[in-house]
C-alpha cells in the first residue's frame, strides 16, 4: 500500500469511528437535572427524556410550571424540543450532546428572550 493510500485508509477509519461515537452519544433516554441560566436567575427543572430513533418525548418539571409534556427530535449530536406552558408560551430548547451524561444549549422563551442551559444525567 502506498503512503497516500494508507493515509486515506487511516483517515476513513478515524472518521467512521467518530461517526459511530456520535451515534452512541445520541441516546438521551433517562432522567436529567437541567440548569437554565437567565439574566434574572437560575432555574433547575428536572427533564425526563425518551428517545426512539430520532424522535424525542418526555416531561419538563419545575416548581413554577409543574409537569409539562413535550416532543422533539434528535439529529446526530444535536437535539431540540418544545415545551408549551399553561400560560401559552413555548420554550424551545436547542442543544448539543456533550457526552453520554451532559448536554448544553440555548432556550428561546417564545420570542420573549432566551437563556442558556446545561443538563446532567441523573445517576
Amino acid at each position: 500500500m502506498t503512503p497516500r493510500i494508507l493515509a486515506i485508509a487511516v483517515a476513513a477509519s478515524v472518521f467512521a469511528g467518530g461517526a459511530l461515537a456520535a451515534q452512541r452519544l445520541a441516546d438521551l433516554t433517562g432522567n436529567w437535572n437541567f440548569k437554565v441560566v437567565t439574566e434574572n436567575g437560575t432555574g433547575t427543572p428536572t427533564v425526563t427524556l425518551k428517545q426512539t430513533g430520532d424522535s424525542l418525548s418526555g416531561t419538563y418539571e419545575s416548581a413554577r410550571m409543574g409537569s409539562l409534556p413535550f416532543k422533539g427530535i434528535v439529529k446526530g449530536s444535536t437535539f431540540t424540543f418544545a415545551v408549551n406552558t399553561s400560560g401559552g408560551a413555548t420554550l424551545t430548547f436547542n442543544g448539543t450532546i456533550v457526552d453520554n451524561d451532559n448536554v448544553k444549549g440555548e432556550v428561546d422563551f417564545g420570542g420573549q428572550g432566551g437563556a442558556t442551559f446545561s443538563g446532567e444525567r441523573r445517576k
